[in-house]
C-alpha cells in the first residue's frame, strides 16, 4: 500500500483515471449476468443488446466487453510517459527505472498466475490473463518509452508486420487433422475459416502450437492440448502493440501543445486505426479476432481506445466537467485493487448476502432478475470499499 500526496502528481489527467475506472467498471459488471434476463425475455431487443455487449463474441468481431482488456493495456501505455517523467524529475536514474520496470513485470505475471490459480489444486501456470499479458511486455514497453515517438512507431509497425508474417507462414493442419479432439473445435463450427484466413483458426495456429510446447514445461495435473477459448500466451506480443499505441497517445497528451490539437491527434488516430483494421479484415489480410489478438484486432481495438480517450479528454480535461466521473475515478485510481477484489471476494460477498438477507432476498421480481439485482448489490459493496480506500488515500500499486 502507498499513501500518495494530497494533490495528484504533476501532469496527471483526470481523463486517464476516469477512462480506467470505466474499463474496470465494465469488468466488474460481469456479475450482473444480463444474459439470463435476455433469455427470459427473448423478444426484447434492449436486453439482447445489453447482454451482447456484456459478453465476448465467440470469435470474429467485437462487443463492448471485448474492449476491456485492450483498453486496460492501452492505458498502461498512456500512463507510462507521465510515470517516467515524474520519476526522472525526482532524480531517479534510468538504470533504477529499468530495474523497477522489470520488477513490475515480474509482479504482474506472478499476480496474474496467482489469481488464475485461486480455488485450483495446484498452481495454474497460464499466461493469457490480462495482468500476465501486460507483465510479459511491460519491460519492453518501458524501454521504448525512454526513446522517441518515431522509434515507437517503427517498433510498432515492425512488431505487427513480423507477427503477422510468422502466423501467415505457419503451415495449416492436414486433411486428417482431428479438430474436435486436438483443437476443441466441432466440425460444424461456424467460425472455422478456409483458405488464407485459416492461418488464424482456433487452436490450429502458431500460438496454439507454441502453447502445446511451452505450457507443458510447467507442472500440470494433465497435459495441455488447447485452450477452450482459444486464448494464447503469444498474444502478449500484439498486446505490446496495443500498449505502444497507448504510449504514443500518452506522449501526445504530455506535449506542450494546444488542447484542441491534442484532441485532434487522438480522434484522427482513432478513425485511422478503425479504418485500417476494418480494411485488413475486409480484404482478407487478417481477421479481427480478440481472443488471439490478431494484428487487425490490435489496430482496430486501438482505434476504439483512441476515441474513448479522446471523449474522456474532451469532456474532463478540456471542458472541466469532472463531477459526473467521480464514481469512475474512485475505481480508476485503485484499478489493481478493483481487479483483485473482483477475482477474490465476490463469492464471499454474495454468500454473506444470503446469510444475512436470506437466500431469496433478490428474487422480488422473479428468478430471471435475481442475478441482476445480486450483481447490483455486489457492485455497490465493491465500490464502497474502493471509496473507503480513496477517502483514506490507500492505493494498491505495483
Amino acid at each position: 500500500m502507498s499513501r500518495p500526496q494530497d494533490k495528484p502528481a504533476s501532469g496527471r489527467l483526470g481523463s486517464i483515471d476516469a477512462y480506467r475506472g470505466f474499463v474496470m467498471f465494465l469488468m466488474m459488471a460481469e456479475v450482473l449476468h444480463l444474459s439470463g434476463v435476455a433469455r427470459a425475455f427473448p423478444d426484447s431487443a434492449v436486453w439482447k443488446f445489453l447482454a451482447f455487449h456484456q459478453s465476448h463474441v465467440e470469435w470474429v468481431g467485437c462487443s463492448l466487453h471485448d474492449l476491456i482488456q485492450p483498453s486496460f493495456s492501452f492505458l498502461v501505455g498512456v500512463a507510462l510517459p507521465f510515470s517516467i517523467a515524474s520519476r526522472l524529475a525526482r532524480g531517479q536514474s534510468r538504470l533504477v527505472l529499468t530495474g523497477h520496470a522489470l520488477w513490475r513485470s515480474l509482479l504482474l505475471i506472478a499476480l496474474g498466475i496467482f489469481l488464475r490459480s485461486v480455488g485450483a489444486k495446484q498452481t495454474n501456470f497460464t499466461f493469457e490473463d490480462t495482468l500476465t499479458q501486460i507483465g510479459l511486455g511491460y519491460t519492453f514497453l518501458f524501454l521504448l518509452g525512454l526513446g522517441s515517438t518515431r522509434g515507437q512507431w517503427i517498433a510498432l509497425v515492425t512488431l505487427l508486420v513480423a507477427y503477422w508474417g510468422a502466423w501467415a507462414a505457419y503451415p495449416l493442419p492436414g486433411a486428417d487433422f482431428d479438430h474436435a479432439a486436438l483443437a476443441g473445435v466441432p466440425p460444424d463450427w461456424a467460425h472455422k475459416a478456409s483458405g488464407f484466413a485459416a492461418h488464424w483458426n482456433k487452436n490450429t495456429n502458431l500460438g496454439a502450437a507454441f502453447d502445446r510446447w511451452f505450457l507443458n514445461l510447467f507442472p500440470r495435473a494433465k497435459p495441455f492440448f488447447f485452450n477452450g477459448g482459444g486464448y494464447l500466451t503469444l498474444s502478449f506480443i500484439p498486446t505490446l502493440g496495443t500498449m505502444i499505441f497507448g504510449l504514443i497517445a500518452g506522449n501526445w497528451l504530455r506535449r506542450e501543445r494546444p488542447p484542441v490539437e491534442k484532441l485532434k491527434h487522438l480522434v484522427i488516430a482513432g478513425l485511422a486505426c478503425l479504418g485500417v483494421g476494418l480494411a485488413l479484415h475486409g480484404l482478407g489480410v487478417c481477421p479481427i479476432v480478440k481472443r488471439i489478438w490478431t494484428p487487425a484486432w490490435t489496430i482496430f481495438s486501438a482505434g476504439c481506445c483512441f476515441l474513448f480517450l479522446a471523449g474522456f479528454h474532451a469532456v474532463i480535461d478540456l471542458h472541466g466537467w469532472r463531477r459526473w466521473a467521480f464514481p469512475l475515478t474512485v475505481i480508476g485510481m485503485n484499478s489493481i485493487a478493483a481487479y483483485c477484489m473482483a477475482h477474490l471476494i465476490d463469492g464471499f460477498i454474495i454468500s454473506t448476502f444470503k446469510t444475512h438477507l436470506g437466500a431469496n432476498a433478490f428474487q422480488f421480481l422473479g428468478d430471471a432478475f435475481a442475478p441482476l439485482f445480486t450483481g447490483v448489490a455486489l457492485l455497490l459493496v465493491l465500490w464502497l470499499i474502493l471509496y473507503w480506500m480513496y477517502r483514506r488515500k490507500l492505493f494498491l500499486k505495483i
